[in-house]
């Protein structure tokens, strides 16, 4: 995903501050981003410079001065020409995978242990897609298209978590048939 046009996306709800653009991607349960808050703000500034977006700065006391940041109408022409451009193959990436693929190193025990890891952050990942917060969030949509769009996001995420878990139960299982086996 490019974070730029993530912004803009949110700058196009309401002006925010580099905090609040954080918290909405800690929070979205549409926008999944992965990168550190350096990006967030690197990516304002190239935003603020190629006329994106306008940036206020607003004096606070005992505070340092907060920006905030409003997309203009270059942003939201630059992020409707975005939203309709050919979309990307979905990405594929899971360092998990990788770490897997050298993981016939390990002693079953060890090997069991890193699946029941992976097995436990994914059923978490399933519990905070179907978190009462998601559907306060589902509560903000503009429109009720838009709010079926994001229904439809979660659900996507939400099915792919759920076949990750099987996956992961079932590798598993085959791995202690084959260890029992061997014994």
């Amino acid at each position: 995903m490019t974070i730029q046009y993530a912004i803009l996306g949110f700058l196009s709800l309401q002006p925010m501050s580099g905090y609040d653009l954080k918290k909405m991607f800690q929070d979205s349960l549409t926008v999944h981003w992965s990168g550190n808050n350096n990006q967030i703000y690197r990516a304002l500034v190239d935003l603020f410079d190629e006329g994106l977006v306008t940036r206020e700065v607003i004096q606070q006391e005992n505070y340092p001065a907060r920006k905030v940041y409003s997309i203009t109408e270059n942003g939201r022409t630059a992020l409707h020409r975005w939203v309709l451009s050919d979309p990307e193959s979905p990405e594929l990436k899971n360092n998990f995978l990788i770490q897997l693929t050298w993981a016939d190193r390990l002693r079953p025990e060890e090997l069991d242990h890193l699946l029941k890891q992976y097995d436990d952050e994914v059923e978490n990942q399933i519990l905070i897609t179907r978190a009462p917060k998601q559907q306060e969030l589902l509560a903000q949509a503009r429109s009720p298209r838009e709010r079926y769009l994001w229904e439809m996001i979660l659900k996507n995420r939400t099915m792919r978590y759920e076949t990750e878990l099987t996956w992961i139960r079932n590798l598993r299982q085959e791995l202690l048939k084959e260890t029992e086996h061997h014994k």
